[in-house]
């Protein structure tokens, strides 16, 4: 790693020479600054971001908090965080990742420091004790997710309302009449968390809407609890030929406890999912399916915390629509003789 010592050397001239080029607190001759700019451009050097921060200047870092609370899928967390720094660094920016549950006492620590010049924000809830403070920062943030009142912030999500009604009106065109959605698990749905509560939404409104009987069923993210979910089903709803799983680490092993209970899938049921893609694929029944689209939900909400942190208008709310993929585990219900 390139030190300011690398470049004094390289430019001819002492360490704090270079730093007062890059921080502008004492004035030096126009001829040492372009010398000094040019050792840095030809050695790669990069000030470190607490240093440029002490220095008045941007940190160059957003801030991505992420809690890591009961029921959170790490794996597809962690997608949406790669996306967000592989495009934070095309910006120039690092990426402070926070996972600690520490609600608005973390966000305040975090800004008032000059750490971050910004925020990203996930796992938001209808009703987020964050907002307020979120408002009310001389900070820009941007959210990945929608609370229920979003006025005055900056929001970028998967249409999950729109996803949970898609699934319902593609088993309903194939002629089922009985559909279950096996949700996110019990503490999702405690805590309000926007993403699960709009799948339901959608998943009610369309089964209503096309005359469906449905039912909604939160799931641990265990094999025993897809198992007893199966059984539940089978047992409370005979006539059951339709389901949707929006809960990733259950989808195989619910597709093999239907199966361990005499239920082909898709000859006696079929099965739809709201999940990356490459889980859908490769599953044993590649699973029919709409993709969460990491990558570009998080590429977008560092895009729009660019324009806000360059003073440009940016809209409020950025409603990412749902795209089914069909695969082998849908076909259209069997009529009983």
């Amino acid at each position: 790693m390139v030190k300011i010592t690398d470049v004094a050397r390289h430019a001819g001239v002492s360490p704090s020479t270079v730093s007062y080029a890059l921080s502008g607190k004492r004035p030096i001759s126009e001829e040492t600054r372009q010398r000094v700019e040019a050792s840095i451009r030809k050695l790669g050097y990069r000030p470190h971001a607490g240093a440029r921060a002490l220095a008045g200047r941007r940190s160059n870092v957003v801030a991505l908090v992420v809690p890591l609370r009961g029921g959170v899928h790490v794996p597809v967390v962690m997608q949406f965080a790669v996306s967000v720094v592989t495009a934070a660094r095309r910006h120039d920016h690092d990426v402070l990742l926070l996972t600690q549950e520490e609600g608005e006492d973390g966000l305040r620590r975090v800004a008032d420091t000059a750490l971050v010049d910004a925020l990203i924000v996930m796992d938001v809830q209808l009703h987020d004790p964050r907002l307020p403070l979120l408002r009310a920062l001389d900070r820009p943030s941007v959210l990945i997710g929608f609370p229920s009142f979003a006025e005055g912030l900056t929001c970028i999500d998967l249409d999950f309302k729109a996803a949970g009604e898609l699934c319902v009106e593609h088993l309903a065109r194939l002629g089922h009449r009985v559909v279950a959605l096996v949700g996110s698990p019990p503490e999702v749905y405690v805590r309000e968390t926007g993403f699960a509560q709009r799948v339901v939404r959608g998943f009610t409104a369309a089964a209503d809407r096309s005359g469906l009987a449905s039912s909604v069923h939160p799931c641990e993210a265990t094999p025993a609890a897809a198992r007893r979910v199966a059984e539940q089903l089978l047992r409370e709803y005979p006539a059951l030929t339709g389901v949707v799983v929006h809960n990733e680490p259950v989808l195989e092993p619910l597709i093999d406890a239907f199966e361990q209970l005499g239920l082909r899938v898709p000859g006696d049921l079929s099965v739809t999912a709201i999940c990356p893609d490459e889980l859908a694929e490769n599953v044993r029944v590649p699973v029919t399916s709409i993709a969460i689209p990491s990558a570009e939900v998080g590429a977008q909400a560092v895009e729009l915390l660019m324009k806000k942190l360059a003073g440009t208008p940016v809209p409020e709310a950025t409603l990412l629509a749902p795209r089914l993929t069909e695969r082998a585990s849908t076909a259209p219900r069997t009529l009983t003789p």
